[in-house]
């Protein structure tokens, strides 16, 4: 299992979080995702041979939010 720590730009509330955290965790290959808004950053545990940082970063971006 991998963990990856990605910067996010836009959010601005609870339920930015929750869209971002539910955009990841829907992902297959995706086993854990935490997404903290004062650090505006989300720390994504993950299994590499199904799901790499580059499908993690179109998860964000197709829900709106930037990837930094």
């Amino acid at each position: 299992m991998q963990k990856t720590k990605l910067k996010i730009g836009g959010m601005s509330c609870q339920h930015c979080v929750k869209t971002v955290t539910d955009a990841l965790r829907e992902l297959r290959g995706v086993r854990r995702a935490k997404v903290n808004l004062r650090k505006a950053e989300a720390v994504v545990h993950f299994d590499a041979s199904y799901i790499t940082t580059a499908n993690l970063t179109e998860a964000i971006t197709a829900v709106g939010f930037e990837v930094l």
